[in-house]
């Protein structure tokens, strides 16, 4: 288990967040395939999202200072592998 990663941002700011899933090796040759699903909680806004084959992007606003909130995407693979991970948005104001 790895631990839950945190992020800090102000409520004001619009900002991108990454999960590379090969820093882990975990994805090794394999490719992310079709879309990641990011699960974004009531109070703070997913802008957009984008991807590569290996790496998964979400640009989120908003948020209410003293909130955190965790925000999880799912992967499907190529090789058909599925995956998913959570990172924790302390909204604080800066």
């Amino acid at each position: 288990m790895y631990p839950l990663r945190t992020f800090v941002k102000d409520p004001g700011a619009v900002l991108d967040y990454s999960f590379d899933w090969t820093a882990d090796g975990w994805i090794g040759a394999d490719t992310i395939t079709g879309t990641p699903v990011w699960t974004v909680p009531t109070g703070i806004v997913k802008d957009s999202q984008s991807n590569t084959t290996t790496v998964a992007t979400v640009v989120i606003s908003g948020g209410t200072a003293g909130s955190n909130y965790d925000v999880s995407c799912k992967i499907t693979t190529a090789g058909g592998r599925t995956d998913e991970r959570t990172f924790r948005l302390q909204v604080r104001d800066r």
